[in-house]
């Protein structure tokens, strides 16, 4: 009985040792597929500066996640995020799909930007489809995999951003800003029911996602009344004020397409 016993002592160990080392290697693992997989996909620079793990929990918190705007784009960023709650499986971390509970975005900087009649978040989406598209052209066995396609898929069973801001970036404001709260966006099985996808696949539909609250009416309703309201103020005082102010707005009229 106590040599049983001993055995089964040993066996836990072991198995607690396995888990342990497993959700230690978790922090380097995103680390790294953030900041190699990351400007791949989006064709513009991507960095991740921390991963912090609960050993316990497996729970880890991404710190300081900056995402930059393609060519073309004047403002240096496209995003910035202070932090990013994520929820892993460690159980799931050696199969060939990763489980992701649950990733929580909380207060992103969002700027968006309009250039040659496309925004920075839309020509992201078409990098992230064209990404996809040459993989997908490259018809590769399931079981090969290139410098450039992560083998492990992965599942996110809970995906949401919330208290996030768009900041609008127009040289036509003179070194103002006009912004407004993004609204919150929650998202469930990215990857498909229990089957998993690329990490290309799950993160383009984020992007899409995002994009879509971004150009939505809530955003863009506000950022034109804070341009309306700045061309107001921009108008000037005194004789002639309401002829310089309807010139200043008829600048921004259209900026937003409305």
């Amino acid at each position: 009985m106590k040599k049983l016993l001993l055995i089964g002592g040993v066996i836990i160990v072991i198995i607690i040792v396995a888990l342990v080392i497993g959700v230690s290697k978790l922090g380097p693992i995103i680390k790294n597929a953030v900041n190699t997989y990351g400007p791949k996909l989006t064709k513009t620079e991507v960095s991740l500066s921390d991963v912090n793990i609960s050993l316990l929990s497996g729970k880890a918190k991404l710190k300081d996640f900056f995402l930059g705007n393609p060519q073309g784009f004047k403002s240096a960023e496209a995003m910035k995020v202070g932090s990013i709650l994520v929820d892993v499986d460690e159980k799931s971390l050696t199969n060939d799909t990763i489980v992701i509970d649950k990733i929580e975005v909380i207060a992103p900087a969002i700027t968006y930007e309009k250039a040659r009649g496309i925004d920075n978040f839309k020509a992201i989406v078409n990098n992230v489809n064209s990404f996809l598209g040459t993989q997908a052209s490259k018809k590769e066995p399931a079981e090969k995999t290139t410098s450039e396609t992560p083998s492990k898929k992965i599942l996110i069973k809970d995906f949401t951003v919330k208290d996030g801001t768009v900041t609008l970036a127009t040289s036509l404001i003179g070194g103002k800003s006009v912004s407004a709260p993004l609204p919150d966006i929650h998202l469930t099985n990215l990857g498909g029911e229990g089957q998993g996808g690329s990490p290309g696949q799950v993160f383009g539909e984020i992007f899409k996602a995002l994009h879509e609250k971004i150009t939505s009416s809530a955003v863009t309703d506000t950022l034109n009344q804070g341009l309306k309201e700045l061309g107001k103020s921009m108008g000037g005082a005194g004789e002639g004020a309401k002829e310089q102010a309807g010139a200043v707005k008829e600048k921004f009229k259209g900026l937003l397409g409305k």
